[in-house]
């Protein structure tokens, strides 16, 4: 039986999807009752307090899951290097959501090219600190090379797809069983909705397959009700 997560980055719910999240409580209360995971980016900008964390833990269902970003001061500022530290402090941080914590999205620079020392250090370090799954948005073409390939492999660590992929990055090789699959909004990133069509063709690439697909297209207002239509076709194979 596969297991696929369907949400948003982030749990806003805009006027025209209001009906479909009905219901009492706050916007994510209301917003786990419908889909069952998000995606939150805020992370990647700025630390949340344990409290933060546990109480929004608190606010969904058994079975929902969220994703959390890592943070940048790691990927982007230190680049990878001696971040044990900062890893310490968003395990401390995000930890506190428990096993309600699905995955850990590492983001990485276009600029960053792939440093297989660095890199087998990172996924080794958070290995240890987290089991749950974790993937990486890796943007700069190294990271798809063969070598890429195998490290990422080793480490269980997805390979995301993104669109539009941002960089110059390689052709998609799957690392691991699953995927993640993270839809930014194309032609103009984080605005444009995704026609029927696309929709569709995302349905077809999930099925049968473990994985999770986050609309980021949050300017459009509409995430939401396009992470529902993804829903609704896979329930129904597709139709």
């Amino acid at each position: 039986m596969t297991l696929t997560r369907i949400g948003c980055a982030g749990w806003s719910i805009g006027r025209e999807a209001a009906p479909q999240f009905g219901g009492a409580g706050s916007h994510l209360q209301r917003y786990a009752r419908v889909l069952n995971a998000v995606e939150i980016n805020s992370s990647f900008y700025r630390p949340h307090q344990p409290q933060t964390y546990q109480r929004w833990a608190d606010s969904v269902p058994d079975d929902f899951r969220f994703s959390v970003k890592l943070p940048r001061s790691i990927t982007h500022d230190r680049r990878l290097a001696d971040s044990a530290d900062l890893l310490d402090a968003f395990a401390a941080e995000a930890g506190a959501l428990g096993h309600k914590l699905g995955c850990v999205l590492v983001q990485l620079p276009p600029s960053l090219a792939l440093d297989a020392e660095a890199a087998d250090r990172l996924w080794r370090q958070l290995r240890e600190r987290f089991s749950c799954m974790q993937a990486c948005e890796a943007r700069h073409g190294s990271w798809f090379s063969e070598t890429a390939s195998a490290l990422l492999s080793a480490h269980q660590v997805t390979r995301v797809i993104a669109d539009p992929p941002a960089g110059k990055p390689g052709p998609y090789v799957a690392t691991t069983g699953a995927q993640y699959i993270r839809l930014h909004g194309s032609p103009r990133i984080y605005a444009s909705l995704y026609s029927e069509q696309q929709l569709q063709q995302v349905a077809g690439v999930m099925a049968g397959k473990d994985g999770w697909c986050i609309f980021d297209n949050t300017m459009s207002g509409q995430q939401t009700l396009q992470a529902l239509r993804l829903q609704q076709l896979l329930a129904s194979g597709g139709d």
